[in-house]
């Protein structure tokens, strides 16, 4: 264990192993109060081809759905067909993770996840 907890340490640069027993813990919690349905915050990435037909009326249709769970969208052009997007979310887990369900499942979407964290 202290061989894993010290690999843990590098791979982070964590600057000690409290550090790292810290990040494990403040972890553990979050994914505690996930499966407990908690308030949370949270965002969803999204890269996506521009150009993919119908693809922007989906996800607006689906925002505008959810309206009450989004806060702000970001939107970046990563090249000429490529685009970004970071969804900031808050609400209970289940719904964010429903949300991001629905959004990653569009067609065309080539990555999306939702990163949550505690809301308080």
């Amino acid at each position: 264990m202290l061989e894993a907890l010290d690999e843990l340490v590098i791979s982070n640069h964590f600057p000690n192993r409290s550090q790292a027993i810290r990040f494990l813990i403040e972890k553990h919690l979050v994914e505690k109060k996930w499966e407990c349905n908690n308030v949370v915050a949270g965002t969803i990435v999204l890269v996506y081809d521009h150009h993919k037909r119908e693809l922007n009326n989906k996800l607006i249709d689906v925002q505008h759905q959810h309206h009450h769970l989004i806060l702000s969208v970001q939107h970046v052009h990563l090249d000429h067909d490529n685009c970004m997007e970071n969804i900031i979310v808050t609400g209970k887990s289940r719904e964010l993770t429903e949300l991001s369900d629905k959004i990653c499942g569009l067609k065309g979407i080539t990555y999306g996840k939702l990163v949550m964290s505690p809301a308080r």
